[in-house]
């Protein structure tokens, strides 16, 4: 691809500089500019280029696995990404278009194909592959698999989801994952996730990569020879190669590609994803905003091109709609929310902090008023048995010493009370059913009562918060961390609490919803074994955990 010119960055990065804090739209432009060297090609300019012959590229292109996502009632979102050096920045592929076929099918032996075509991967979208597959039968299992030239990928299992209006009798599986630094651990929950049979959904809640320098050993992996990895992952992700190329090293991982493989995904991003806790277009080290932004330009153009997403979700500049609503007929309703990029920044300099009055300030959002008139309609109008609400942070109020005064998590809901009670009032007033909140973030399993007044036991349960530890982030943890004690005592609410890595199985029908707390011997070292570490239900109609 055509690079701009170092000259022309300078002139171009001076000038969005000297916009300091002018309004959102006024950088959106040059954003885009800077975190791209070419646009988004546009109906007539994608297929202006000839395309590449596919049959003769180096090796094969499909080293970075298939996945699948977003399922609906009649489609589902077909992914791949080609790259026959996985390392390069270039992927080691032409600056060219390249054709890749697509089939799908009833059966893994593709006797009974559904579907099928050709499409072309283009250089401007790191030669990503976004197939919204359609014409499909409710309820179904899928098999899919992309060629180029005279290379096959590996082959994938896709779901959709059941008819708008289906009871689904059968139930629902699905499966919370979170967290998952590279270099702080083996994918083991993955391999072990890859191999459960039956899951509607993986649920992923955030921090897909993480923005940190990974060293030539990879950290605990202890990489050694030709394992050793390039230079140029030791800094921080900050441009688009950057964050081109932290994907590919995540990709690159067998166990998650199994797992991307074995299971449709339905994803939402936290803060590593661009920068560890920004808030909107404050950065952690308060970076110019203007400057900020084009990072987060890069960041979200990354995460499009790596993660099976729909076209409402294609990137404008530093602007990314993540916010969505999914249907399993009339079991299940899931809410996606984004808690990253139309927040207010954190009080008191983030962290564990005393709350004070800027943290308390009520105009203080943490959704975005759009997301939050957003929510409200579709609770207001949802009619499903369970309204699941896949976010990001935890949302019940969490202590964590046995004494006063009591810090609070500047970056999750604590943080933004005034926008935690703007959601309970509208779970109230809407009279939304059966609330279940999906959450990652913090590297332990937690099982939460979401309750009307943290500061009164007694009061009336909302609904449930179902909280997954890392994949990998953190190393193997401790089933019992040193705040154990105190978190299990101060927080009446809190109902489970394991330190280890894992995910958690979610299994609901009519009755009831399950949670299975899973959790891996080790990270550190490849090969640990899995187990259940807890097991809690809530029974539809009556809120709140309760051992299985």
């Amino acid at each position: 691809m055509t690079q701009i010119s170092e000259e022309f960055s300078a002139h171009l990065r001076a000038a969005v500089r000297s916009l300091g804090r002018r309004r959102f739209v006024t950088v959106t432009g040059a954003a885009a500019a800077l975190a791209f060297s070419v646009g988004l090609p546009g109906a007539g300019t994608a297929h202006a280029a000839a395309p590449a012959d596919a049959a003769g590229l180096g090796g094969n292109p499909f080293t970075l696995g298939v996945a699948s996502g977003d399922p609906q009632p009649d489609s589902v979102v077909l992914w791949t990404r080609l790259a026959t050096d996985p390392h390069a920045p270039d992927s080691g592929l032409p600056a060219e278009p390249l054709p890749v076929r697509w089939e799908i099918a009833r059966d893994r032996a593709f006797e009974r194909p559904v579907d099928g075509g050709t499409v072309l991967a283009h250089p401007e979208f790191h030669h990503s592959v976004h197939v919204e597959a359609g014409r499909l039968a409710p309820g179904t299992d899928y098999y899919y698999r992309f060629q180029a030239g005279p290379w096959t990928s590996t082959t994938g299992r896709a779901r959709t989801a059941p008819a708008r209006h289906a009871r689904v009798g059968a139930g629902l599986r699905f499966a919370l994952v979170s967290c998952q630094r590279y270099d702080q651990g083996y994918y083991t929950a993955y391999r072990h996730l890859a191999a459960e049979e039956n899951i509607d959904a993986v649920i992923h809640l955030g921090d897909y990569l993480y923005e940190y320098a990974i060293n030539a050993a990879a950290g605990a992996r202890a990489y050694t020879g030709e394992q050793r990895l390039p230079a140029h992952y030791n800094r921080e992700t900050v441009t688009l190669d950057d964050y081109r190329l932290r994907y590919s090293l995540y990709h690159s991982d067998p166990d998650l590609q199994a797992a991307h493989a074995a299971h449709p995904w339905i994803v939402t991003w936290d803060d590593h994803e661009v920068d560890n806790n920004y808030a909107s277009a404050v950065s952690q080290d308060d970076d110019a905003q203007a400057e900020f932004l084009v990072r987060r330009a890069a960041a979200y153009r990354a995460y499009y091109e790596n993660m099976p997403l729909r076209r409402p979700q294609l990137p404008d500049g530093p602007d990314l709609r993540l916010y969505r609503r999914l249907h399993y007929g009339r079991l299940a309703q899931l809410d996606v929310l984004d808690t990253r990029q139309y927040r207010a920044d954190q009080a008191n300099g983030d962290g564990w902090k005393l709350p004070t009055d800027a943290s308390r300030a009520p105009d203080r959002q943490l959704l975005g008023a759009a997301q939050e008139r957003w929510l409200a309609d579709g609770w207001r109008t949802s009619r499903a048995v369970w309204n699941l609400v896949p976010q990001q942070i935890v949302v019940a109020r969490r202590r964590n010493q046995l004494a006063e005064p009591w810090p609070l998590a500047m970056d999750a809901w604590d943080g933004y009370p005034w926008a935690r009670e703007r959601l309970l009032r509208t779970v109230r007033e809407s009279g939304v059913r059966n609330l279940v909140v999906f959450t990652g973030d913090v590297h332990v399993h937690h099982g939460f009562d979401i309750k009307e007044d943290f500061d009164d036991p007694a009061s009336r349960t909302l609904g449930v918060e179902l909280v997954t530890t890392s994949i990998s982030s953190g190393g193997n943890g401790n089933r019992r961390p040193a705040n154990w004690e105190a978190m299990m005592t101060v927080n009446p609410h809190l109902h489970f609490y394991d330190g280890r890595r894992g995910y958690v199985l979610v299994s609901l029908d009519e009755r009831q919803v399950r949670a299975d707390y899973r959790v891996v011997s080790g990270v550190t070292v490849p090969g640990g074994e899995v187990s259940t570490a807890g097991s809690f239900v809530s029974r539809a109609g009556d809120p709140g955990l309760f051992p299985a």
